[in-house]
């Protein structure tokens, strides 16, 4: 599968795969599994915490292999100026003035992954700024263990904000894209009286509930489980410590309540029907709470995969959607 649209919280070193069929394992293994239950709960917070601090990749593609003029902004997260504190990289690719988006990116990964859609965006006009989330990429390191929403969440406010106050798009239209992880704090920002944005387009995400998804990041090998923690009775045990830590982490209202921006904001959700990590009907749920949101189901299409297996519905759907809402 593409490496480009790997979304592996823990750095689990390939592209989830979907869940193989269950064979019911041998008692050695059952065993071993039984032995390791005392560890899971450790085991489980440890992850947890990798998922949100994941080994850092680098750029492996630059916006120049795109066509794609570009610059560098630091977009700094506290009061300091750019440089001086903590910051988030930013490549800003100009286009029209009036018409923005900000592009992130999955977890574990960075914001080259994502210059596919800046590209075709590009090429429809749009000025694109994609940008690495704290703790990924360029941007700053934060070890931060709780109120992981809001920072995720601040990242995307300060991208939007400084474009608008410092960039020169003070007056344009702003859409926010996320891609899986960053779909949750995409849509997040809504609960911000001044988030600025326009429009969301979602891709792979987000689902109504959080917990069920840390179990699908265990089963379809996205982060590093030992065997007998895949086994019952560990693979149970690690799955709800797992999920609570998880969601604990983020210290977030989820879902949001559907008031305030979330009665006129539209938003796109592009989800995969053989999504195995945030499957399409959670996305489905989520969606139907929020009067502006759409669901454009890709079929044949896995977690993150949709420019691979369905690039021209694909492109046609996200370019429809910002025609209609950005003008």
């Amino acid at each position: 599968m593409d490496r480009t649209q790997r979304d592996l919280p823990a750095g689990g070193g390939g592209t989830p795969e979907p869940a193989p069929a269950r064979r019911r394992p041998g008692l050695p293994a059952r065993a071993l599994a039984t032995l390791a239950v005392p560890v899971v709960p450790l085991y489980a917070t440890v992850l947890s915490y990798l998922v949100y601090h994941p080994p850092r990749r680098p750029h492996h593609r630059s916006p120049e292999q795109f066509g794609l003029p570009s610059s560098e902004v630091w977009v700094p997260l506290d009061d300091r100026p750019a440089g001086t504190g903590r910051s988030l990289h930013v490549w800003l690719c100009p286009g029209s003035t009036d018409r923005v988006v900000v592009i992130g990116h999955g977890i574990g990964l960075s914001k080259s992954a994502s210059l596919a859609q800046a590209k075709f965006l590009h090429e429809a006009g749009y000025t694109v700024a994609l940008f690495d989330h704290r703790n990924h990429g360029r941007s700053a390191t934060d070890r931060a263990f709780w109120g992981l929403s809001a920072r995720h969440t601040d990242d995307v406010a300060a991208v939007v904000g400084h474009l608008r106050r410092e960039a020169g798009y003070a007056d344009a239209k702003i859409a926010v894209f996320g891609f899986s992880f960053s779909t949750f704090p995409s849509l997040y920002l809504l609960r911000r009286p001044d988030c600025g944005v326009d429009a969301i387009v979602c891709d792979s995400g987000p689902a109504l509930e959080l917990p069920p998804l840390f179990r699908n990041f265990i089963m379809v090998k996205g982060i590093p489980v030992p065997a007998p923690l895949r086994t019952e009775p560990s693979l149970g045990v690690l799955s709800r410590v797992f999920g609570t830590v998880g969601t604990a982490m983020l210290q977030a209202e989820w879902p949001p309540p559907a008031e305030g921006a979330y009665l006129r904001t539209p938003v796109l959700m592009l989800a995969g029907d053989g999504d195995s990590v945030i499957p399409l009907d959670g996305v489905r749920a989520l969606a139907g709470r929020y009067p502006g949101a759409e669901v454009r189901v890709l079929p044949d299409t896995e977690h993150l995969q949709g420019m691979k297996t369905a690039p021209d519905e694909y492109r046609a759907a996200v370019l429809d959607f910002l025609k209609r809402t950005l003008g």
